[in-house]
């Protein structure tokens, strides 16, 4: 996709809270995003939440209960998986806290992240911009960032994306290869997810014998 891409890494920096409520530096650029999940307090109470944005270092929550400064909570996003981590800060609407990561699940979230940042920069729309047919051929190889590999099935495709049938549903931002077609994971659906492509087709390229 055209565009100019930002990096979100440690190398920047905007003011932060430390798990104490003292002044310190964010080491993370936040990037607004609304994501849907749930988390659990130390008294294992569980409540709905939604992101209000996030970083690889932390997140806003927008959340019914807030925890008392300090305490570890665990939030699991449906996009995104699951995060610990310590809450830093009391809000109107929820609270703030910590993200515990190792340096490559870090990496990791700094790259879906900046797919969200750079998605939202450009504009893009998530409804469906194109015609989608359902290919003759339907089986291909969904190949994962770590190697794996599985068989999954072509829903329908399109010049810009495709929707796949799948038990393996990758989180959002996530680069993936299908066949030999690299995409990123740009929506869930209870079936599987869609995918839109690195390098879009032509227009008159996608039809019914289209391979991936």
């Amino acid at each position: 996709m055209k565009g100019h891409c930002n990096r979100i890494d440690d190398d920047m920096t905007l003011p932060q809270v430390t798990p104490y409520g003292l002044p310190d530096k964010r080491r993370f650029q936040r990037v607004a995003v609304s994501l849907a999940g749930r988390y659990m307090l130390e008294s294992r109470q569980e409540h709905a939440c939604r992101t209000i944005d996030m970083s690889p270092g932390g997140m806003l929550l927008s959340a019914p209960v807030r925890p008392d400064i300090g305490e570890r909570v665990v939030v699991y996003l449906d996009a995104l998986g699951r995060f610990a981590g310590r809450a830093v800060r009391a809000v109107p609407e929820g609270f703030s806290m910590t993200i515990d990561l190792s340096p490559g699940k870090r990496e990791r979230l700094a790259d879906q992240l900046t797919w969200f940042a750079n998605r939202l920069e450009a504009g893009l729309p998530e409804d469906r911009r194109h015609e989608r047919v359902t290919p003759l051929m339907q089986r291909a190889i969904l190949r994962l960032p770590n190697g794996d590999e599985q068989f999954v099935k072509i829903l329908d495709l399109s010049i810009s994306g495709v929707g796949v049938e799948t038990n393996c549903v990758p989180a959002l931002g996530t680069p993936v290869t299908i066949g030999a077609t690299p995409l990123v994971v740009i929506r869930h659906f209870d079936a599987g997810f869609a995918g839109e492509f690195i390098t879009p087709f032509a227009e008159g390229e996608v039809d019914e014998l289209t391979r991936l």
